[in-house]
């Protein structure tokens, strides 16, 4: 039988082709002057430093064993998002869906890299690299909202999560 995530009119494969027309009717934004791999690198590690010391979202990271080809795997991933460069070709849903990630984990997660982006990057490559932040976690909570059968609703906040996920 078809689940949540299954067949190919499913729910999880329509909120997957939904955001990703959303995505693509959004122009990209030029890259900021000085947005390279070598600050890449440099965001990741504070950022990361950062979150597993954070009471919310440490706990998350308790199973990482190898954190540089942690950060490797990461730096790929933003790689390809922040620079075009191709590089990763994972499955961010798959990797995070053994997670139990609420509304919160992602607020927090978006708020402490929003922090570290702009300490690390300043304010023009925070901008352009959270711009990216907000739709991949868009595009995460609504996946795993819809794979545990919920139906989210979206919600306009800034510097929270964008959708709420209705209390069972």
């Amino acid at each position: 039988m078809s689940g949540p995530t299954h067949g190919p009119e499913g729910p999880a494969t329509r909120a997957a082709a939904l955001i990703a027309r959303r995505m693509a009717a959004a122009p990209p934004a030029p890259r900021p002057a000085g947005l390279d791999e070598a600050m890449l690198e440099r965001l990741l590690r504070a950022f990361y430093a950062e979150a597993r010391r954070d009471r919310l979202l440490g706990p998350l990271f308790a199973g990482v064993t190898d954190w540089e080809a942690h950060i490797a795997r990461l730096r790929d991933f933003w790689s390809s998002v922040a620079l075009m460069s191709g590089r990763y070709h994972g499955q961010p849903m798959a990797a995070h869906a053994a997670m139990e990630l609420r509304p919160e984990h992602f607020a927090q997660w978006l708020a402490l890299f929003g922090q570290t982006a702009e300490a690390v990057c300043g304010p023009a490559a925070a901008a352009y690299l959270m711009e990216r932040a907000h739709r991949i976690a868009r595009s995460l909570e609504l996946g795993m909202a819809v794979h545990r059968g919920e139906l989210p609703r979206v919600a306009h906040r800034a510097a929270a999560s964008t959708l709420e996920i209705p209390s069972p």
